[in-house]
């Protein structure tokens, strides 16, 4: 399931990048078991950076550390899914709000230069996909001034990001930003609002529609 590295590039960050690629690709599913011990033979490693990493995961929200049971990929009920979706939608109009009167011109060229494309609709190429989106929208945050909002924003990403390549969003995804982007850069809050509003009403209509049609019957409603 997961590639082998040889010792030189066997490391806690190498782990965590690995397993988090399968988790957010859904090569893993929801509620699936690590084993630690056969990850640590088939990293040829010891089991102290696979816990490290499983660690780092569970502080992105995407394993469930169990006392005495051991690790899974977190489960997401249909509920906590909407609640973020919501949450975001809360988090993001706070931020734009803020950072449409505060971003830099250095920051406006910093958003500019977040995405290198579209590559097709591999694994590989979603996953950049999926990280640039998370930079986006953390730059977002961060030109808002607001540390705290930057942090929730950055975790609130890395728990969504599973359905935000279920979504298949690639395509359009920089068109989407870059109309983000001249709104800020004009300090257009009305602009701004209505291109925000647009790509997250998209998206979570995308995302819960996905989730209802394609994965339904493994889902927990509660």
């Amino acid at each position: 399931m997961f590639p082998v590295w040889d010792e030189e590039q066997t490391s806690r960050n190498v782990i965590y990048v690995e397993l988090r690629r399968s988790i957010i690709m859904r090569h893993i599913k929801p509620g699936e078991r690590f084993e630690v011990e056969s990850l640590a033979k088939q990293y040829k490693t010891s089991v102290t950076p696979v816990r490290d990493a499983l660690q780092m995961l569970g502080q992105d929200g995407l394993v469930n550390i169990k006392p005495r049971s051991g690790y899974f990929v977190a489960r997401t009920t249909l509920k906590q899914l909407r609640d973020l979706l919501d949450l975001r939608h809360v988090l993001e109009l706070a931020a734009i709000e803020r950072a449409v009167i505060k971003i830099t011109p250095d920051q406006i060229a910093e958003m500019r230069t977040i995405h290198a494309g579209y590559t097709g609709d591999d694994d590989v190429s979603y996953d950049r996909y999926t990280d640039e989106n998370r930079k986006f929208h953390y730059g977002l945050a961060k030109a808002s001034g607001n540390n705290e909002l930057m942090q929730l924003m950055g975790r609130l990403h890395d728990r969504l990001a599973p359905f935000m390549v279920m979504r298949h969003g690639g395509r359009t995804q920089i068109a989407t930003h870059n109309r983000i982007i001249d709104a800020l850069e004009q300090h257009n809050i009305e602009a701004a609002r209505e291109a925000l509003l647009d790509d997250i009403e998209v998206s979570h209509e995308s995302i819960l529609d996905k989730v209802l049609q394609e994965e339904a019957e493994t889902w927990h409603v509660g």
